[in-house]
């Protein structure tokens, strides 16, 4: 299993755009992204402006695919990163489930 965070640093006034993306976003993961397990979407208590993205796929191809779809690139890379100040990814692997 492979586990991503993303921390998404949102510049000031962007965050209902991108909120509104994410959540184009989350129904096209779950329709054609099988092997994508979880696809949660938070948002920090202390600074609206910041929102943690943590996925679950089940192998490397399902990660790696994932980045290579047709919604991947026009809603995250064309339309969210660009409203980011910066964003901070991390990989894991399950150990224990």
């Amino acid at each position: 299993m492979i586990v991503l965070t993303a921390r998404y640093y949102v510049m000031p006034g962007k965050v209902d755009d991108v909120l509104a993306a994410l959540k184009r976003m989350a129904p096209l993961v779950a329709a054609h992204e099988p092997d994508c397990e979880v696809y949660h979407v938070s948002r920090a208590d202390d600074d609206q402006n910041l929102l943690l993205l943590y996925e679950e796929y089940r192998d490397e191809a399902a990660f790696t695919g994932h980045r290579e779809t047709k919604h991947f690139k026009e809603i995250i890379e064309g339309l969210v990163v660009p409203m980011l100040e910066r964003r901070e990814r991390e990989l894991f692997r399950r150990v224990i489930p």
